[in-house]
């Protein structure tokens, strides 16, 4: 299974430079190369991405990923998905932190007194 992160990030990274090795994704996401080849042979048996390799390229393993229309419109769904995760992931920080703050002020208090 692939998370929404994981899309997100893929289909971020593939929209910004299409020509990217399978080698070079996983360097940049800092996955195994059997992850991002999985990651990509998932994403195009779902449609959401197409693999094209040029015939008269010389290195014929290289490929072209493109999002494929109903990509583009997954990758306004994750996008949404991702941000709300993240804002939840922030305000339970913000809570977090504010708590500990009370409790390091109450500790320093104790041993002032």
């Amino acid at each position: 299974m692939i998370t929404d992160e994981l899309k997100y990030h893929l289909l971020k990274l593939l929209e910004k430079d299409p020509n990217l090795s399978q080698r070079a994704i996983s360097r940049e996401m800092n996955i195994s190369l059997g992850k991002a080849n999985y990651c990509l042979h998932a994403l195009i048996d779902k449609g959401i991405i197409k693999a094209k390799n040029f015939y008269k390229n010389k290195n014929k393993t290289a490929y072209t990923y493109y999002l494929t229309p109903k990509g583009i419109e997954e990758k306004a769904k994750i996008t949404v998905r991702f941000l709300q995760s993240k804002l939840t992931e922030y305000e339970n920080l913000k809570f977090e932190i504010e708590e500990i703050r009370k409790e390091a002020a109450n500790l320093s208090n104790k041993l002032n007194s």
